[in-house]
């Protein structure tokens, strides 16, 4: 993962339920300055905000891209919870729904 340039964290992934990918996170320099919009966006799901966690979302993908082995992904709903991350991604555009993946994995 990174924020521009800056490293924002490695995910290593130890658990596949599709469409879901989990793994252990461990955070790099970056990840300070989004890591309160990864713990806000998941309090707004707890609390069925959803358009809410759409808008704190729409921030998370301006601001960080995934990388996979192979290259950059063009599409992916992530989630970050202390040393766990699950995501989600594709080789296209997610269909739009209404909302950024509401399922938590």
């Amino acid at each position: 993962m990174r924020s521009g340039e800056e490293p924002v964290g490695e995910i290593v992934i130890d658990e596949a339920g599709f469409p879901w990918l989990n793994g252990a996170f461990t955070p790099a320099a970056g990840f300070a300055a989004v890591r309160e919009l990864f713990a806000r966006e998941l309090v707004l799901m707890d609390e069925e905000d959803w358009e809410g966690a759409d808008l704190v979302y729409e921030e998370i993908r301006r601001r960080v891209t995934l990388a996979s082995p192979a290259g950059p992904v063009p599409e992916f709903l992530l989630r970050i919870e202390g040393d766990r991350a699950w995501f989600r991604w594709s080789d296209e555009p997610f269909e739009e729904d209404g909302g950024a993946g509401r399922e938590g994995g």
